[in-house]
C-alpha cells in the first residue's frame, strides 16, 4: 500500500524561546520538532506510517496513556469526557493536539495543547495540559472563547492560577497567561508567568509546518537526535544554573494544599 501524504497531522519544525525577567535574567533558545496530531487519525497512522505506532514500541510512538486520564481508553474518549464535566454543551468534532512523541520509548511534554473543533469544524476551545518533571499533569481549560481574544493577535487566550509544582524556582501562587493561534502553516504559541502583577518567565514556540510521513520521520530523527531527551536535559541544565546563581529554591514538599487537579502520569 502506497503511503498517504495528506494527513491532517503534521511536523512543525519550531524554535523555543524562554526569557526569565525575574531574579537571574536570561534568555537562551533551542529548536526542536514537535507533533500535530488530529486524534481521529491514530489508528490509520498506525498501520500506515512507518516508524509510528500508537499504544506500541516504535522510533516515534504515541501512547494514549501519556495524556489526561478521565475514565475512558482513548485520548479523544477523555478529552470528550473532561469537556462534558466541564460545562462544555456543544457537541465535539476534531480534536488536533500539540504534542512530543515517544522517541524509542522515552517523552517529555512539558505541555502540550489541544485544539477542540465542533461538527462544522469551527474552533470551540483548547486545553493546555502542562507536565512536570515528576510525571505530574495538569489539565488547563480555557472555556468558550471570549470575543475580545481577537484584538490580542491570538485566537485563545486564558489567563489562570497554576497552583502545579512545575519549577523549582517559580511560585505555585503564579498565574499562567497562555496565548495560542490555531495551528496552520506556523505555529505560535506564547506562554508566561505572572507573581504579583510581573511577568517573571516568557516562553514563546514558534513553528513551521512539515509534511508527516515516513521519510520526514527519518529526517527528523537524525537531524534532531533524541530530541525528548534534549528537553528533559535543557530544562535540568537550566535549572542548575539556577541553583548555581542562589536563586530561592522551592521545594514540591512546602506547600501540597496548593497542588490542585493534579493527575499521575502513568506513563512513569
Amino acid at each position: 500500500m502506497a503511503e498517504k501524504f495528506a494527513w491532517n497531522s503534521k511536523l512543525y519544525e519550531a524554535k523555543v524561546i524562554h526569557t526569565r525577567t525575574k531574579g537571574y535574567m536570561s534568555k537562551f533558545s533551542y529548536r526542536i520538532y514537535t507533533f500535530l496530531i488530529d486524534l481521529d487519525e491514530l489508528d490509520s497512522m498506525d498501520k500506515e506510517v512507518r516508524f509510528f505506532g500508537r499504544n506500541r514500541f516504535s522510533l516515534f510512538s504515541f501512547h494514549d496513556k501519556d495524556h489526561l486520564q478521565w475514565g475512558k481508553d482513548s485520548v479523544k474518549e477523555n478529552i470528550v469526557a473532561y469537556l462534558n464535566d466541564q460545562g462544555l454543551d456543544q457537541k465535539v468534532g476534531k480534536i488536533l493536539l500539540v504534542t512530543n512523541l515517544r522517541v524509542l520509548g522515552y517523552v517529555f511534554n512539558p505541555v502540550s495543547f489541544y485544539y477542540i473543533y465542533d461538527e462544522l469544524g469551527q474552533p470551540l476551545t483548547a486545553i493546555a495540559e502542562v507536565g512536570n518533571t515528576f510525571g505530574e499533569r495538569k489539565p488547563y481549560y480555557f472555556g468558550k472563547v471570549p470575543e475580545e481574544v481577537e484584538s490580542t493577535g491570538y485566537d485563545f487566550r486564558l489567563k489562570t492560577d497554576k497552583l502545579f509544582y512545575v519549577s523549582p524556582y517559580i511560585s505555585l501562587d503564579s498565574k499562567f497567561d497562555f496565548k495560542l493561534n490555531l495551528p496552520s502553516d506556523k505555529l505560535k504559541i506564547q506562554v508566561d508567568s505572572w507573581e504579583d502583577g510581573h511577568k517573571t518567565l516568557g516562553t514563546a514556540y514558534l513553528g513551521e509546518k512539515k509534511q508527516l510521513h515516513s521519510r520526514n520521520l527519518f529526517f527528523y530523527f537524525f537531524k534532531y537526535p533524541l530530541v525528548t531527551v534534549k528537553i528533559i536535559g535543557a530544562i535540568h541544565y537550566r535549572a542548575l544554573i539556577l541553583y548555581m546563581k542562589n536563586i530561592p529554591f522551592l521545594r514540591k514538599s512546602d506547600n501540597p494544599d496548593k497542588q490542585i487537579g493534579v493527575q499521575l502520569g502513568k506513563s512513569h
